[in-house]
């Protein structure tokens, strides 16, 4: 009320009646610090006090002003002083700024909580849903959209390599180097320039590649650091997030992914960069796998620099133990496009 100051000896005549069916009576009003009085002109004497916040204007751009304390209330005064009216009007706006608005509060609530909910849908909902999809999506379906991504990569690539000789040779380095886990190394003619990895545990190489590697234990390098970035993150979540969402609901709910919700997918796929791996993480793969990271470590960088702490970590410095292939598989493995 700091801002009504300048009206605390602000003094009129008014005409106040006490009671509906009362007389009017003639009375001075005095616009006070929280409530406005009325007194007997001749005595002095206060007749009536009502409390400011509760003043209440009954005919609104009227004149004579008619006030009340309130809706309940059968006192009424009539005012025609311009300064105490503005004075009146003045508090009226004062304490509206200030008072609790019926469903205010309620609406800002409700403003709040849909802002929460467009931010979860926009950013929280749709990685989430993706992740607990990709979850308790079971085997047999995970294999099916491995197909359709496979599928749509063929589009691109062509079918992959099937020379009966070489097939059986990239058989043998799979399981020379996933044993249990059953993972499918398969070469395409062109469309891929580098190894990427789809869905159902498959590793794609271009032909160029395992052609021009310098022995298999490059191609089995490049193979466990392809699987290292399916464990970093699970194949299926970038084939859901192109999917889309609805996409992604309707297998959650039916089991059934629309298979042209793939479309595009493997184009994407091409486009995009590997993650990166660290160094400790590929020296640690290799080292169960009992292959050399060496090799592996100087087709990715042939001067060796960005590379050395693998270099340095490898275990089996430049050897295995264990043959990744026997000659004659190497030379079917290359050969794999010849059918």
């Amino acid at each position: 009320m700091t801002a009504l100051k300048k009206y605390q000896k602000l003094e009129c005549t008014g005409l106040w009646r006490s009671a509906p069916d009362a007389q009017r009576r003639e009375v001075v009003v005095n616009f006070g610090e929280a409530s406005l009085t009325m007194s007997d002109p001749a005595t002095e004497l206060a007749l009536s006090h009502w409390s400011l916040p509760a003043v209440e204007r009954l005919n609104p751009g009227e004149q004579p002003a008619l006030y009340a304390p309130g809706e309940d209330s059968d006192e009424t005064l009539e005012i025609e002083d311009g300064d105490m009216i503005a004075a009146l009007g003045t508090v009226r706006e004062a304490l509206g700024s200030t008072r609790p608005r019926p469903g205010r509060l309620r609406g800002s609530v409700l403003g709040g909580l849909a802002v929460v909910l467009l931010c979860l849908g926009i950013f929280w909902l749709p990685g989430a849903l993706v992740d607990h999809t990709a979850a308790v999506v079971p085997p047999a379906t995970r294999a099916e959209i491995g197909r359709l991504a496979l599928a749509d990569m063929i589009r691109v690539t062509g079918k992959p390599c099937a020379a009966p000789l070489g097939r059986r040779a990239a058989d043998r380095l799979a399981r020379r180097l996933f044993g249990n886990e059953r993972m499918t190394i398969l070469v395409v003619r062109e469309g891929v320039r580098r190894p990427v990895h789809l869905p159902n545990r498959q590793i794609i190489f271009p032909r160029a590649m395992v052609e021009a590697a310098d022995g298999p234990e490059v191609l089995a390098g490049y193979a466990l650091a392809e699987q290292l970035r399916a464990r970093l993150q699970d194949p299926l979540i970038p084939v859901l997030e192109h999917a889309g969402l609805a996409a992604t609901f309707r297998l959650l709910a039916t089991g059934e992914l629309p298979q042209d919700s793939v479309d595009g997918y493997a184009a994407q796929l091409l486009q995009g960069t590997p993650a990166l791996l660290t160094d400790e993480a590929l020296a640690t793969r290799f080292g169960e796998a009992g292959v050399s990271a060496t090799p592996y470590a100087f087709a990715v960088d042939p001067t060796g620099e960005s590379m050395l702490g693998l270099v340095e970590a490898d275990e089996l410095g430049g050897s295995e133990d264990k043959p990744v292939l026997t000659d004659e598989d190497w030379v079917s493995l290359q050969g794999i496009c010849t059918d």
